[in-house]
């Protein structure tokens, strides 16, 4: 289990613009990767096509095209990674609705007492509203990024936006909110 300055130190060599470092923390971040894409993988439908592995391998190329990140630590790494695990599963997404139209989508649910108790049955659905929620407020759509698309803590999160725990909790449920409204009235016009 790799230390967590080890891989601050790390992204502050990669910051530095040395990009053989990726090589030293691949093998350190990969568990915690590994943790958020099958969280990711979790919601999925059955028979999708992207392992763990896979998407793994497909975000960590992402985040090394990212030239001269400021990354502002592994909290912020990891959103990033989450970020780009969103960002490929929406492609998925878009691709198989686009072979398929109309042909059933994924189920994510906001579960737990973590996520309250919602579904949305389509991740391209979610994607567009997550975009048009940070076009209003950002800070709210990178919470629902961090703690849904991550798995990220309230802690984690805060860390990562550099914002206190209380704000996260705060931005949290009412993202969660504004997201089950507008989700509820798109699945009203197409039914």
């Amino acid at each position: 289990m790799s230390q967590p300055h080890e891989i601050t130190y790390l992204l502050e060599e990669l910051k530095g613009g040395k990009k053989e470092v990726l090589n030293e923390l691949f093998p350190q971040v990969y568990a915690e990767l590994r943790r958020v894409a099958q969280f990711q993988l979790r919601k999925e439908r059955d028979g999708h096509t992207l392992n763990a592995t896979a998407l793994i391998h497909e975000a960590y190329i992402k985040i090394a095209d990212y030239k001269k990140m400021d990354w502002q630590g592994r909290a912020h790494f990891y959103a990033v990674a989450a970020q780009a695990m969103r960002q490929i599963l929406v492609s998925y997404a878009r691709k198989r609705n686009a072979e398929k139209r109309g042909g059933g989508g994924v189920n994510i649910t906001f579960d737990d007492a973590l996520y309250g108790e919602h579904i949305f049955d389509d991740l391209v659905s979610l994607d567009e509203a997550l975009t048009h929620l940070a076009t209003i407020n950002d800070r709210h759509a990178k919470v629902i990024e961090c703690r849904f698309f991550g798995g990220l803590s309230i802690e984690e999160t805060a860390e990562a936006l550099g914002v206190s725990t209380i704000t996260v909790t705060r931005d949290w449920r009412m993202a969660r909110a504004w997201l089950k409204d507008i989700l509820k009235g798109s699945d009203e016009e197409q039914g």
